[in-house]
């Protein structure tokens, strides 16, 4: 069979055996957790808001402030090009690539709760110093202490949501960490749309708010169940038992206990989950899983454009109001597209999703960058239909990403792994994806200032490059019971030689 197609439902051990029905325990459960993604998402919009307020600038970095004011009526790709500047984006994210492997080690001794407890006390702890900041010092301090905690809760949500849910719908439970993001993008895009009229402390508000989703995650935090995943890799098998039948909903549950206590013999007799990763059998999840896919997710250019959307249009030549109001418009797509993808990615699956939005994103990024070509630069400003026809082609490409990889960069990652290298393999994605996310919030800006429209046609070739990656090697895992995904490999055209030549003892 071609591609990555093939989906070995035939093989699946005691799927068809497993049974739930919904519980309000179950879903409050999905609600609390899903609310680790608004911490990410809320500092994915607040940030490039924030970066592009002139009370912000006048007191950290007024050399940018001189130069916006000097050009304020003019277009210029170079801008808000200062690498300081960018730190200040970018150090969240470099600090949450070195924390995540703390949250690895806490997430499978201590459990998947802990982490998300950990992580929602060290984004409250950042957003309050980033809020009473008097200096840069204390900017990045508090940048820091928010980068550790989307590094824990990045690393174990996604887990948690995974496991927690039934196989029929894993992707609509998992999909609901995406859509807390994309409504915390949201919601900071309009905040920063007020408070930019609060002189002079707006920009304080807009920083210190990211302190109520992580006291709101705290709180119901400390609610939580532990998944009996978690549960019965701990040795508490009982209590894992219990756990089970309350979010199924029923007591016939054995077929589906069962294969979570067969994954657990073998996840104990793995002393080292990191070397274990490097083995031929866990070749698939290491590259697709825990490489490609978060790599790709940020060189889309999606998150670039969430980053610094008021910035960007600002430079484009929009006023400062209509660049925070545009961009609100922009991420505003991003929930419509979770809502979709959450509906309709366990009917049509993973890959559908990635080829077809792929094919959208690439003639998106195309036709922006020949716009761009055409009508931006040498002083010339960007007359109102064309300033529209630019906002609108970035709206379906955020619309087209955030119904593919932006969910789906995180579930099928989260469904990859099987027990013995989950929190490993789950602190690499986590790892992976923040170490280019921070490459390209600390790079774009000066990178637009180089490559001007050409960074758009970079993009699109990645993205011609990623979804070539996604047809030949991902196979489909809609449906398929979270610990029976290893089964997908040993068929599958290019990675069977793989896992079947792997007869090396557990390490």
């Amino acid at each position: 069979m071609a591609g990555g197609g093939f989906t070995n439902e035939g093989q699946l051990k005691r799927a068809h055996l497993y049974e739930y029905r919904f519980t309000w325990y179950f879903f409050n459960a999905c609600i609390v957790a899903a609310l680790g993604g608004s911490l990410f998402g809320y500092d994915l919009g607040v940030s490039g808001g924030v970066t592009s307020m002139d009370e912000f600038l006048k007191q950290f970095f007024p050399k940018v402030y001189n130069r916006k004011q000097l050009h304020i009526k003019e277009t210029d790709y170079c801008k808000y090009d200062d690498q300081i500047l960018t730190l200040f984006t970018s150090s969240l994210y470099f600090a949450g690539l070195l924390s995540t492997f703390f949250a690895s080690h806490i997430t499978r001794n201590y459990g998947r709760r802990a982490s998300i407890l950990v992580g929602s006390v060290s984004f409250f702890l950042g957003g309050f110093i980033n809020a009473v900041a008097i200096n840069i010092a204390m900017l990045i301090i508090g940048r820091i202490l928010l980068g550790i905690g989307i590094g824990f809760g990045n690393q174990a949500v996604p887990l948690y949501l995974s496991e927690i849910a039934p196989a029929k719908i894993r992707g609509q439970v998992n999909q609901l960490f995406q859509l807390t993001t994309c409504l915390g993008i949201l919601i900071a895009n309009f905040i920063n749309y007020g408070t930019e009229k609060i002189h002079p402390w707006g920009w304080r508000l807009s920083l210190g708010l990211a302190m109520f989703p992580a006291a709101t995650m705290f709180i119901g935090g400390l609610f939580l169940p532990e998944t009996p995943n978690s549960l019965v890799e701990q040795g508490k098998l009982e209590e894992a038992r219990r756990v089970l039948e309350k979010i199924r909903g029923t007591t016939n549950i054995e077929a589906e206990f069962a294969d979570l206590v067969d994954a657990s013999d073998a996840a104990r007799a793995v002393k080292n989950p990191f070397r274990n990763l490097l083995r031929r059998k866990n070749r698939p999840q290491l590259i697709i899983g825990a490489i490609g896919i978060p790599a790709f997710q940020q060189l889309t250019g999606n998150n670039s454009i969430l980053f610094y959307a008021p910035v960007i249009l600002q430079s484009l030549g929009f006023g400062s109001a209509a660049s925070l109001y545009s961009s609100a418009f922009t991420s505003g797509a991003l929930v419509v597209a979770a809502l979709i993808s959450m509906f309709l990615v366990d009917k049509f699956g993973r890959r559908k999703f990635f080829l077809e939005a792929g094919f959208e994103m690439f003639v998106y990024m195309i036709a922006v960058a020949i716009i761009l070509k055409l009508n931006f630069g040498q002083g010339k400003e960007l007359s109102k239909g064309v300033s529209i026809l630019l906002v609108c082609f970035i709206w379906l490409f955020v619309l087209a990403y955030g119904r593919s990889w932006g969910p789906l960069g995180w579930l099928v990652p989260s469904e990859l792994f099987p027990l013995e290298t989950r929190s490993a393999g789950q602190s690499i994605v986590v790892c992976v994806n923040l170490f280019f996310t921070a490459l390209i919030a600390q790079c774009f800006l000066a990178a637009m200032c180089h490559l001007r429209y050409g960074i758009f046609f970079l993009f699109a070739a990645l993205i011609f490059l990623m979804s070539c990656f996604i047809y030949f090697l991902l196979p489909e895992t809609k449906q398929v019971p979270i610990e029976e995904v290893y089964l997908l490999w040993e068929n599958h055209p290019f990675w069977k030689s793989f896992v079947r030549d792997d007869d090396q003892p557990n390490v």
